[in-house]
């Protein structure tokens, strides 16, 4: 049998521990003689130290007594909902937060989860406390300044989910300008519309901010009629949507032909809003997401979205936080790549009316 590999660089008790098939508290216990571990999981360890020939040392002891085993996880929630349980919903984030416990649980960590309110003015002391109580933290969007941020990342490490990373922190995205652009080009070259509209999500959100400079620049590249500004200013909800459109309506103005939303909860919104004025999706206006959540199948039509893989960048989320507790390395920016999803509401036809129309 061929001896296993020794791995690159600094030994850590997370390497005995991914060799021992155990978690690191198992391997901190049996080096620091602390509980009763059982002997098969001693016998295991202690294989694993003399194969890998790891010698722990003060910082090592250090960090396998110092270890909680617990990741915070921080996340923003709504402020309003005029949508039955639209709050509680929460369908993006729910997904993110399925693959950070999944990916956690396999390395024997422990999940808090908090929340703050994007009007929470004690925004900075809530989510201290909770870095306070865990080894590293992730952060959903921007909750926080850049400065604030850094700050944290001082004390402990973090990953935020956002558009782009901030000085000290580590980053996990999608791929926010190839979705869009993408999205964008189906519109204008594949159905040829000639006017858009960018129904934005929070100003203060990274990932908005990237997905209107990218929707902008690329409605311009093909000469289209491009409408976006405070009127079309939406807050990632479908509450938002909805008040958006309804606004438009209210003031007397012409829709365009097209309205890419910078989420799926947007859509959701703003199509409900379209259909109680008796505009119908496709045929009068064309619509779609960015997200790909559960439901966005389901609406009536079936919504064209950009597909975030949105359970892996969670999981990846706390991987990144993972070998920076570990190894105290970590990627500063992992971009996650994004799909298309053609659906009706863009006014593709469904595989049905495709079909018939082909005589199949």
């Amino acid at each position: 049998m061929p001896e296993p590999k020794r791995p690159k660089g600094p030994l850590t008790i997370y390497d005995v521990a991914s060799r021992a098939g155990v978690s690191i508290a198992s391997v901190s216990r049996v080096l620091n003689s602390q509980g009763t571990p059982r002997a098969s999981t001693r016998e295991r360890v202690m294989r694993a130290v003399t194969e890998l020939g790891f010698v722990p040392d003060g910082a090592a002891r250090a960090l396998s007594n110092g270890l909680k085993e617990v990741v915070g996880v921080v996340f923003r929630r709504g402020d309003e909902t005029h949508f039955e349980d639209e709050d509680e919903s929460l369908l993006f984030i729910d997904v993110i937060n399925r693959g950070i416990d999944v990916a956690a649980q396999r390395r024997g960590f422990d999940v808090l989860m908090s929340s703050v309110g994007f009007n929470d003015q004690n925004a900075t002391t809530r989510i201290s406390g909770v870095a306070g109580k865990a080894d590293g933290i992730i952060l959903h969007d921007r909750m926080l300044p850049a400065a604030g941020v850094t700050r944290l990342a001082g004390m402990v490490p973090i990953v935020t989910l956002a558009g782009t990373p901030v000085r000290g922190a580590m980053n996990v995205r999608c791929d926010n300008e190839a979705g869009m652009r993408a999205l964008v080009r189906h519109l204008l070259v594949d159905h040829r519309y000639q006017s858009v509209a960018y129904l934005s999500g929070r100003t203060d959100s990274p990932d908005n901010r990237a997905r209107a400079r990218a929707f902008e620049l690329e409605a311009v590249a093909h000469g289209a009629e491009v409408h976006v500004g405070s009127s079309w200013q939406g807050n990632y909800s479908a509450a938002g949507g909805a008040k958006v459109i309804d606004g438009l309506l209210d003031a007397g103005e012409k829709l365009p032909r097209a309205i890419v939303c910078a989420n799926d909860q947007t859509a959701l919104g703003a199509m409900h809003a379209l259909a109680r004025r008796g505009i119908r999706v496709p045929h009068d206006v064309a619509m779609t997401g960015f997200d790909d959540v559960p439901v966005a199948r389901h609406l009536h039509p079936p919504l064209t979205t950009v597909r975030q893989p949105m359970q892996e960048l969670g999981a990846t989320a706390f991987d990144v936080l993972y070998s920076k507790i570990s190894t105290g390395k970590g990627d500063a920016d992992v971009v996650l790549p994004v799909q298309l999803i053609i659906r009706e509401s863009c006014g593709c036809a469904s595989r049905a009316v495709r079909a018939a129309k082909d005589g199949i």
